[in-house]
């Protein structure tokens, strides 16, 4: 028997009207089926050489669903989040549904998983200032970042304020419901001389609007971290220590959670496959995820499947504890999901109680890397090797910036060759670590 959805539902209420979805393509074949919706609300503005260059504003719905018939899967999408449109979406994807090969993995996360009492996380907290005023903080910023006669040129300032609703349903009869805000103050400018150019930036980023850097400060370390790179010179081929600031540090560690995530393992495409319960990292290293951190720019009560999240130690002692599993990655390998659908959450690490500059000391000669270019990554084989620059050390002391210089690696030794983590923790972003000293890589120069 066929059904429609109700057309006059209030399509503000999003979670009524996602429960009022799942009704619907149950009656109308589905065996099973999930709907996400969220809905991104605020404005972003950019000014560059002291003028507004863009202001826009965000008002953007989106939702897709998933349908099971049996075994077999279809999805669909829409950005008009009305009955009506959520009506013809389900029904596009029941039809393809009707195509699709069976795949015994497939499904709907286990209903005992659902987060069926979640916690609350203290994530929305909307700023009270109007892009005008957003605009008049962008200008300042810039203006303070271009205060040296050795910036040349601007690729602008920005100030956004983001407020997120997401739902999501399905038919185990979980509907959950989370808001966040998401602020950042962003700047970057050009530096020059007679050796060339050079671009850098800084940016601050915070769910409250009262953790952001000021303006001024936001603007100081992009014009700092811009006229320090000029008269960056090439240098000879080597193999020595090489330290990663904390703003590329967090790719090292997201190139382990690569290795370790469900669709790369039973693929058999990471080097780390079959490594649950063996050592990947020196024996003081632990990682922790931490979902329900309050306030975190990587929080969330539920993951993309519904399931509750939970904090868990990733590496213990420098020991594999488990992988990042959905659903679905967690059949394919006969386990269980981890409440990783849609990635990891709040990672953290426990350092070594010394500064970056103590670092830089304690590594005597070597690389203190300040940017990476390229994607040479190969987590099937765990080679590595990306264009970078930064500054060349020498008796514990930064000597001068280099440039146009390869460094390379293997990711397995890379991870047991962490010599230290700092305590200059960058909490801006999901993976929150320090410096990152690694004992000895390849460093190709010129010659």
């Amino acid at each position: 028997m066929s059904t429609t959805l109700d057309k006059t539902i209030n399509d503000e209420s999003l979670k009524s009207l996602l429960s009022q979805a799942v009704e619907y393509a149950r009656a109308n074949g589905a065996d099973q089926v999930e709907v996400a919706a969220s809905n991104d609300k605020g404005y972003s503005v950019t000014a560059r050489l002291g003028e507004v260059e863009t202001v826009e504003h965000h008002n953007q719905r989106s939702m897709g669903v998933t349908v099971y018939r049996g075994k077999a899967k279809g999805s669909a999408s829409t950005n008009i989040v009305t009955a009506e449109a959520i009506n013809r979406t389900i029904d596009s994807a029941l039809e393809i549904a009707k195509f699709t090969a069976e795949d015994e993995c497939s499904g709907l996360a286990d209903a005992e998983l659902m987060a069926k009492d979640y916690p609350q996380l203290d994530l929305d907290h909307p700023w009270a200032i109007e892009p005008d005023q957003a605009l008049q903080q962008a200008i300042r910023c810039e203006e303070v970042a271009r205060d040296d006669k050795r910036i040349v040129n601007s690729e602008g300032a920005s100030v956004s304020s983001i407020s997120t609703q997401m739902v999501y349903a399905n038919s185990h009869g979980f509907a959950g419901e989370y808001r966040g805000t998401r602020h950042s103050v962003s700047c970057s400018v050009i530096a020059g001389d007679d050796k060339g150019m050079q671009r850098d930036y800084w940016y601050s980023v915070d769910r409250n609007a009262n953790n952001l850097e000021d303006i001024e400060s936001v603007g100081a370390m992009a014009r700092e971290r811009t006229v320090r790179r000029l008269g960056g010179r090439g240098m000879k081929t080597c193999s020595a220590p090489v330290l990663f600031e904390p703003t590329l540090a967090r790719s090292i560690v997201g190139h382990l959670f690569s290795a370790i995530s469900g669709g790369a393992l039973y693929r058999q495409a990471s080097f780390l496959v079959d490594s649950i319960n063996k050592q990947v990292l020196p024996d003081w290293l632990t990682i922790t995820e931490d979902p329900h951190m309050i306030g975190g720019l990587g929080s969330v009560p539920f993951d993309n499947e519904g399931v509750r999240t939970q904090p868990r130690k990733v590496v213990e002692n420098g020991v594999l504890q488990g992988y990042i599993l959905s659903s679905y990655s967690a059949r394919k390998l006969g386990m269980q999901t981890t409440g990783n659908a849609g990635g990891v959450h709040n990672v953290r690490m426990n350092d070594s109680g010394k500064s970056q500059q103590e670092l830089i000391k304690a590594m005597d000669k070597g690389l203190l890397v300040t940017e990476l270019i390229g994607h040479g990554v190969n987590t099937v084989t765990g080679d590595y090797s990306r264009g970078a620059s930064g500054f060349w050390v020498e008796n514990g002391e930064i000597q001068y910036p280099v440039e146009e210089i390869t460094i390379a690696g293997n990711l397995a030794d890379m991870f047991m060759n962490i010599g230290a983590i700092g305590n200059d923790v960058d909490g801006r972003g999901n993976v929150q670590c320090g410096s990152i000293l690694i004992e000895n890589m390849t460093i190709a120069g010129g010659s």
